[in-house]
Formats: C-alpha cells, structure tokens, sequence
C-alpha cells in the first residue's frame, strides 16, 4: 500500500511540474491537497510527504575559441623574462649600493688616515718647538752662568790686583777710616793698624802722572769694594734679626698655647 501511494503520488508530482511548467494552477480536495502556483509546488499527504530531489545545475567547462587560443608557454616565458628583469634590477640596485659604501668606507678610511698623519705632524713639531725652547732655555741659563763665573773671575783677579799694588800704608789709611766713623775695633784690627803704621809709606815719589792715577784708581776701586761688601753683610745681619725676632715670637705663642 505504501508502494503505490508512493508511486501514485509520484506521479501527480510529475503532472503538477507539467503544468506549472504551462501555467496552470490546480486544486484537488481529497486525500491530497495540492495548490500549485506558477513558478511553486506544494504537496500534502496524510500518508507520505515526498520530497523533491534537488537540482543540480550541469556546469560545463568554459570553451575557449579557436582563434583566440592562449599560448601559455609565452606567458610562462615572459613571466620569467619579467622576474628575470626585476631581479636583475635588484642586483644592479645592491651592487650600485654596496659600491657606493665602499666608496663611503673608502673615503672615511682616507679622511681617518688624513687626519691622522695631520694629528701625528702636529705633535712633532710641537714636540720639536718644545725642544727647541728647552734648548734654548738651556743655552741662556749656561750663558747667564759663564757670565756670572766670568764676572766673578774679572773680579777676584782685580781684587786681587788692587792688593798686590797696594801700598804699606794702605792698611793704615783704612783703619784710620773705620775709627773716623767711630767702629769700634777688635784686637785683630788693633794689630792690623799697628802693623799698617809701622810699615814704611806708598812709594809714590817716583811715579809719574800716569802711575799715581793709576794707584789712586786701585785704591779707589779697593774701597768701593770693601764698602759694597760691608753693606752686604750689614744687610744680612739685619735679615738675620728680623728671623731672630720673628722664632723667638713664634716660640713664645707656641708656649702659652
């Protein structure tokens, strides 16, 4: 029984979809009820609700015209020739790149190494400037010693001139001097004019102009010397007071401290 009413409905299903496809519509009132629209299909059964199997579209593969058939090894080989061309581009853009570093490189090595001869220039002459000037510093101290060594020299010699041509009475002229400033005198320098006064006179009768210039000169020269040296040493005994005077206040604030 089931096998027919699916058979029988079946077939009025294949009776509707003969008319929808003319335009008909159809209505039965019995065990089926069936309204059927154009371009729609419904089927109700008590018994059986059949389903329609869906509709699956025959796609076939596109045709390509004869004339205009593709020719894809070409398109194969220009796409080839097209990455070709842009990797070749690429590695002529690296290379100019990486020259134009090494250019870079180069150029910074060659400024360093510039600027290293320069540095290296400059400190020798500013090391030879510096010898030079040590030298030179050296030099003049060396000359200001000769000088002063030569100027002592010149005068010892003289000193010693002045007394080989002084006279007997020369001794007696000084300490006649010092006792006219009023100095008092030492028992070295009271046998010194004992001895000066006892001795015979200059011998001057017998020189002429010339000499007795000259004598005068010696003497004069003699004094001069003596007198520089006195003020020397008065100079340096008043230095040695003023330390003096200046430990002995030292030592007594140390001491109230």
């Amino acid at each position: 029984m089931t096998n027919q009413v699916s058979k029988t409905s079946y077939l009025l299903y294949s009776y509707l979809l003969c008319a929808n496809r003319k335009g008909f519509m159809i209505t039965f009132d019995n065990n089926f009820l069936v309204s059927f629209l154009p371009f729609s299909l419904r089927l109700f059964s008590e018994e059986e609700r059949p389903r329609p199997k869906p509709m699956v579209p025959q796609l076939a593969p596109p045709k390509i015209p004869e004339g205009e058939r593709v020719d894809f090894d070409d398109i194969h080989r220009k796409r080839m020739e097209k990455d070709f061309l842009e990797l070749q581009t690429l590695i002529d853009v690296h290379f100019e790149q990486r020259k134009k570093e090494e250019e870079e490189l180069i150029g910074l090595k060659e400024r360093i190494e510039r600027r290293r001869s320069e540095r290296a220039e400059q400190q020798r002459v500013r090391a030879e400037k510096e010898r030079d000037r040590q030298t030179r510093i050296a030099e003049e101290r060396q000359r200001k010693e000769d000088e002063e060594a030569k100027k002592r020299a010149e005068d010892e010699a003289k000193k010693k001139k002045v007394l080989s041509n002084m006279g007997a009475n020369f001794g007696g002229f000084l300490a006649k001097a010092e006792q006219k400033r009023g100095k008092r005198l030492t028992g070295r320098e009271i046998k010194r004019k004992t001895l000066s006064e006892r001795r015979s006179p200059l011998g001057i009768d017998n020189l002429r102009e010339d000499g007795l210039r000259q004598r005068a000169q010696e003497m004069w020269n003699w004094i001069h010397q003596l007198e520089s040296e006195k003020f020397d040493l008065l100079d340096q005994m008043k230095r040695q007071k003023y330390e003096i005077v200046v430990l002995l206040n030292r030592i007594s604030h140390a001491q109230k401290l």
